[in-house]
């Protein structure tokens, strides 16, 4: 169950590869985004000493949140993923010119868990492409639902 996605992401860049990854979250953060309060939209992901870091996702506190914790919306997360898949990950960006980008916040066994992938960049050429087939199978569905 999908709980925030990524807009963004798809517009801008081609999705190779997916990958499910855990987040390091405080109590507060999880109960923020179980209430729906979570944008990706600005948020990207680096590697930094061998690890991932979610970079600019914006987390809303609840107002009900704790007096004694002062909430940082913005604050840099880290991921969780095995060593393999963040060695897979760290060869394609620094070689292959990939960056990576958070795809959307979704519930996994009761975990909340990001999708991330290694995207590369589209020209914008590509996205107006993009737009005309969005379009076209717009029209094509009117079409067939007309009849």
């Amino acid at each position: 169950m999908s709980i925030v996605d990524n807009k963004k992401a798809f517009h801008d860049y081609f999705i190779e590869e997916r990958f499910e990854a855990g987040m390091v979250l405080a109590g507060w953060e999880v109960k923020a985004i179980r209430a729906g309060r979570v944008q990706l939209k600005e948020a990207y992901v680096i590697v930094k000493k061998g690890e991932l870091f979610l970079i600019g996702a914006h987390i809303s506190p609840l107002p009900t949140a704790s007096t004694h914790v002062q909430p940082d919306p913005v604050r840099t997360r880290k991921l969780l993923l095995h060593a393999e898949e963040i060695r897979k990950l760290i060869g394609k960006t620094e070689r292959a010119g990939y960056t990576l980008m958070p795809l959307d916040l979704h519930y996994t066994r009761g975990r909340i868990k990001l999708a991330i992938g290694l995207a590369k960049g589209k020209k914008q050429y590509d996205k107006r492409e993009a737009e005309k087939t969005r379009d076209w199978e717009r029209e094509k569905q009117r079409l067939l639902r007309a009849r």
